[in-house]
């Protein structure tokens, strides 16, 4: 297995334990982050402002990095500090960011089980950016592994879970009356061409940053959440009138940005060291955490849908990981 394939070729048993290890739990973060959410819900919502768990989960990642560089586990570069090497992560925080926020906006111009089966078009825009800025070509079965991936996806989307009252006899609640139609705007489908595309273009310009540069991963890391700081902090003041920074924040929503700054330093070392494709198959086995999860936490039912999707990713991880 290649570098480009995501995994490091020539290491050690304990080196490669080590990486695998850093896949699963990043796996498990992303697959808990919804089911940790969750359980942060009081009267049906969630009590804390979205931009304050951002905003916290940034400087979460910052503080861990500059502590890494303080007690040394990863040496400074020798001479002055490159601070000009420090200008280009702006561009990939200003991504996540616009990303980030896309998300919500989204939600606007069309439901939300639209919005989750669409949104798997993100998979191939990675992919164009991979193969068009990486200068990678990606062979026939490794294609149709990411299109199983996609495929996945939207099958999980499309109902991997159900919750057991929407299948007891009776009428529905009165809350549930009038459900949400499917649907989607034409401005609705511009935006989330544009969120695919943007999501892709971060992935890969993000990589391939971390790649060019000679420089330990702290360091960058330390560039690119000092931006994402300072990005999230404008967008949490300029969000208006609100809750405070820590106000509705509970055990849970502490867990919830504990998790989220981790799992992002994992994702970092594996756009360092692996490449955006493993982060693709990394967010899409995580859909199978998360069902059991919410099966186990949220008592949600797992519907065929959920194992036929299983069944597709663990195709697609056999045709792109597999013996050629």
């Amino acid at each position: 297995m290649s570098v480009e394939d995501g995994g490091l070729p020539g290491l050690g048993r304990p080196r490669q334990a080590r990486w695998t290890l850093m896949l699963l739990l990043s796996t498990v973060m992303y697959g808990a982050h919804a089911p940790l959410l969750a359980l942060c819900h009081v009267d049906g919502r969630v009590p804390f402002r979205p931009s304050s768990a951002v905003l916290l989960t940034e400087m979460t990642k910052l503080l861990l990095c500059a502590f890494s560089l303080l007690v040394g586990w990863q040496a400074w570069p020798q001479g002055a500090p490159p601070w000009r090497q420090a200008v280009p992560f702006a561009l990939s925080a200003l991504l996540y960011g616009a990303n980030n926020n896309l998300v919500i906006y989204l939600q606007r111009y069309m439901d939300p089980s639209t919005y989750q089966v669409l949104s798997n078009l993100k998979i191939g825009s990675t992919a164009l950016f991979y193969c068009f800025c990486l200068r990678h070509r990606l062979s026939a079965r490794q294609g149709l592994a990411l299109l199983l991936l996609m495929a996945a996806g939207a099958c999980y989307a499309a109902g991997g879970l159900q919750d057991p009252r929407d299948i007891l006899p009776g009428p529905p609640p009165a809350a549930a009356a009038g459900p949400m139609p499917l649907h989607i705007t034409p401005l609705g489908l511009l935006l989330l061409v544009l969120y695919c595309l943007i999501s892709g273009l971060a992935s890969v310009y993000t990589e391939m940053l971390m790649k060019q540069q000679r420089l330990p991963l702290a360091l960058q890391n330390l560039f690119l959440y000092t931006f994402g700081v300072l990005l999230n902090l404008v967008l949490h003041v300029g969000s208006g009138p609100g809750p405070g920074l820590l106000e509705g924040f509970s055990g849970w929503a502490a867990l919830v940005v504990l998790s989220q700054a981790l799992n992002g330093l994992l994702m970092s070392a594996v756009m360092k060291h692996g490449s955006s494709i493993t982060r693709l198959f990394v967010v899409s086995c995580s859909l199978v955490v998360n069902a059991v999860l919410s099966a186990a936490l949220l008592r949600l039912q797992l519907t065929a849908a959920f194992f036929l999707a299983t069944l597709l990713i663990g195709l697609a991880v056999r045709l792109y990981y597999g013996t050629r």
